[in-house]
């Protein structure tokens, strides 16, 4: 059972063997446990058959090992650009106002606005 939850089912690829239930698999499974072989040789076999595609699980190694690690180092480095977000100072309400000397009322307005803040 444990063999057929670490193989893809290979007639439609949307499961694996034991979800699945692929008899010609299931059948060749078991004939190989019977004849003595190991976990790691029916993986074998069918891996030199179907290609690594056929493991449910991916191995770790080459090209593989960037896709397990991918999620770790994309955490990461949003965890970085969170925690530089929150680092950054909040805009000062005290900058320096421009002088409007040609608008006419311009007091008026400022004074107006600064009663709705």
């Amino acid at each position: 059972m444990d063999i057929e939850k670490s193989l893809m089912a290979t007639c439609c690829w949307s499961g694996t063997v034991y979800d699945h239930g692929n008899p010609d698999m299931e059948v060749e499974i078991v004939a190989l446990v019977k004849a003595g072989k190991t976990k790691t040789e029916v993986l074998d076999r069918f891996v030199n058959q179907y290609g690594e595609r056929v493991l449910a699980i991916p191995v770790a190694a080459g090209f593989n090992l960037f896709v397990w690690l991918a999620p770790a180092l994309i955490g990461l480095i949003s965890i970085f650009i969170w925690f530089q977000y929150l680092k950054r100072p909040a805009s000062s309400k005290d900058q320096a106002r421009p002088e409007y000397t040609d608008i006419p009322y311009s007091d008026q307005i400022e004074r107006e606005l600064q009663e709705l803040d």
